[in-house]
């Protein structure tokens, strides 16, 4: 029995984005199977097979880019039982769409991902990231040539941290010794290289990471997004996050219109409590596992 922790990333090409963020989606293996036929069984209530027979990938920028809410929002809610025909149509007559489908579909794209969140707070999801401002980074994250580096990256070793501590504690409620999983999305062969041999390193290397594999397991898995559920379910998170999770530092624009998806990914926040003697010599630090690396 394991945890498995999806991630995707969201503004590492550094355009337009306010953070570059790292995201990841936590489930136990026992509920996952679940959790991807309710996924799919909405996608299809809204969208039928068009993303599954077009080969068109669903994509956090597709379904929460600033116009889908404008078009959204050019007309009241639909009915529930006439909104996902509507929303087929528009996928079917495409640019022939009239302005009711269009409208439906936008509506239908966001209700879906209402309805997402839901699916993940049912099976008690938990929400892994690490943010970086990337116009004024740390000089400990070289993050323009990340690749060229033989160490693994901070906002990294801070993800694994917290999946580390949450792990960490679950074992001790249920008397387990359940593994974590770290499956991503699969990058340019040669960045996915590099980072396996970056991971190797923390976690056979270092103290810190060695302690770590005692409940992570070091080599991750890469695979496409455009298959694979939990990742698709990551790079929504990590947009999300990118443009409307703020903290008190954190001082670049948000989007508003996404605070609605921002309080489940918020209840899906693990807290975990460490005695750490640089940040409290005295109790215990909370460690939340959203962290803004600052």
């Amino acid at each position: 029995m394991a945890y498995l922790l999806f991630i995707d990333e969201c503004g590492q090409d550094h355009k337009k984005t306010p953070y570059e963020v790292l995201a990841g989606i936590s489930i136990h293996d026992s509920a996952l199977w679940q959790l991807i036929q309710e996924i799919k069984s909405r996608e299809y209530f809204y969208f039928g097979d068009f993303y599954n027979n077009d080969k068109q990938e669903l994509k956090a920028r597709k379904l929460l880019k600033n116009k889908i809410f404008r078009l959204a929002s050019q007309s009241p809610k639909f009915e529930s039982d006439l909104l996902p025909a509507l929303a087929k149509d528009c996928l079917a007559h495409g640019p022939n769409s009239t302005r009711t489908e269009i409208t439906a579909l936008a509506q239908a794209k966001l209700i879906f991902l209402e309805e997402l969140f839901d699916i993940l707070k049912k099976y008690r999801c938990q929400v892994f990231a690490s943010i970086i401002n990337y116009r004024n980074p740390s000089p400990t994250l070289p993050i323009l040539d990340w690749s060229q580096i033989d160490w693994l990256r901070r906002d990294y070793a801070y993800l694994f941290e917290r999946f580390f501590y949450f792990l960490e504690d679950e074992n001790q409620k249920t008397m387990s010794d359940e593994m974590g999983i770290v499956i991503f999305d699969e990058l340019e062969k040669i960045k996915s290289h590099i980072l396996l041999e970056q991971m190797t390193g923390y976690f056979q290397k270092t103290n810190k990471g060695r302690q770590r594999s005692n409940f992570i397991i070091p080599e991750p898995f890469f695979v496409h997004s455009d298959l694979t559920t939990g990742v698709f379910v990551a790079d929504i998170i990590a947009y999300c996050i990118n443009y409307a999770f703020r903290l008190d530092s954190m001082t670049e624009p948000k989007r508003d219109e996404l605070d609605k998806y921002i309080s489940p990914i918020c209840d899906m926040r693990y807290l975990a409590k460490r005695v750490i003697p640089p940040i409290n010599k005295t109790g215990l630090s909370e460690i939340w596992s959203i962290a803004y690396i600052s």
